[in-house]
């Protein structure tokens, strides 16, 4: 199969070409650093192309011959688009490791385009957000008439420079629920309830998670919240009510993104071991159903996760359109990843 890394020097996009040649994969590496984008290469004894998301007939050339692009480059919001818009137009499956709503919500809109071109389009393709969209699978399967949806994760994240812009970003939004049907701010950390994780129930607190809009595209079901475990979360809840219009203003964002790009180095990292996903499911009596899961660290979750998609996009598994991972392949997507150990409903 012909896949192209894009963002592949970035954290993330390094972790994934890494483990595609421990899998014995040879994928192209792209970017728009050339002397990044070579050494890489060049260590890793791979193809790369350089190109730029602002550079669209650049972009086009660099996916003319690729059966499947794994974007890696974030914040996704400033992102997606390009990267889409080539992809339709190369006919060049997409998948990416976002778990921004916006985003998720836009390139599901772009599903008919998709089908025309013959493309799958699959946000979501990493940590955000297949262990927790197949546990909202499987939930959904067990209690169909379910009106309500709970999922929590709980995991040490490693976190790059791209995820701390898009939280730069979100920062001044507050959160983000799905409320019959329709994605509605509120409040961040608005609700705590108790998420009955494998290792034993802990209190998780409501943040703005990629599953808003991908649970409700995989089970319909109209009210859905997303929780993990937020120190001074009602701390939180009320710096983010007083200081919000501060944070959305442009000048805050661009000064504080400018300052990531500055400061922001791989040692100031968090890094780390093993995670947690629970959902759980009710319906309109509060009858609930539940499912969890233990699996490895968000970036080898992510890493292992993309390349197993790309490796069944290329194969031609996926009808072609927007999907999240369990519309595109089922619940039992999670449970073949390396090291997770699913208890269903």
């Amino acid at each position: 199969m012909s896949v192209l890394i894009y963002g592949a020097t970035g954290h993330t996009g390094q972790l994934v070409a890494r483990r595609a040649v421990r899998d014995g994969l040879r994928p192209i590496l792209a970017g728009r650093s050339a002397p990044k984008v070579v050494e890489l290469a060049g260590e890793l004894g791979l193809d790369y192309r350089v190109a730029d998301l602002a550079d669209p007939k650049g972009l086009r050339a660099a996916l003319e011959d690729v059966e499947v692009v794994v974007h890696c480059a974030g914040p996704f919001s400033a992102t997606w688009r390009p990267m889409v818009d080539a992809c339709l137009e190369t006919r060049t499956h997409y998948i990416d490791i976002t778990g921004e709503i916006d985003v998720f919500e836009a390139i599901y809109a772009r599903s008919a385009e998709a089908e025309a071109a013959g493309v799958v389009l699959l946000p979501g393709g990493g940590f955000d957000v297949v262990p927790t969209d197949c546990l909202a699978a499987m939930v959904h399967e067990a209690m169909p008439d379910a009106v309500e949806l709970d999922i929590a994760f709980a995991a040490q994240m490693s976190i790059g420079p791209g995820t701390v812009k898009t939280a730069v970003e979100g920062a001044g939004t507050g959160g983000r629920a799905r409320v019959d049907g329709v994605v509605r701010s509120v409040p961040m950390a608005h609700k705590q309830i108790t998420a009955l994780f494998p290792a034993g129930p802990k209190t998780v607190s409501a943040i703005p998670w990629g599953d808003v809009a991908s649970a409700y595209r995989t089970t319909g079901i109209p009210n859905i919240r997303t929780y993990t475990i937020v120190p001074g979360a009602r701390l939180l809840s009320t710096g983010q009510r007083y200081f919000a219009p501060v944070l959305r203003s442009a000048p805050v964002q661009k000064a504080g993104k400018a300052l990531i790009d500055r400061f922001f180095r791989p040692e100031t990292e968090v890094t780390g071991g093993r995670s947690q996903a629970w959902a759980c499911a009710r319906d309109a009596e509060g009858t609930s159903v539940s499912a969890s899961l233990t699996g490895p660290g968000p970036l080898p979750l992510t890493a292992d996760a993309v390349l197993r998609i790309a490796g069944r996009l290329a194969a031609g598994e996926v009808r072609p359109g927007s999907h999240t991972p369990a519309t595109a392949f089922g619940p039992g997507l999670v449970a073949e990843l390396d090291e997770v150990r699913v208890e269903r409903p």
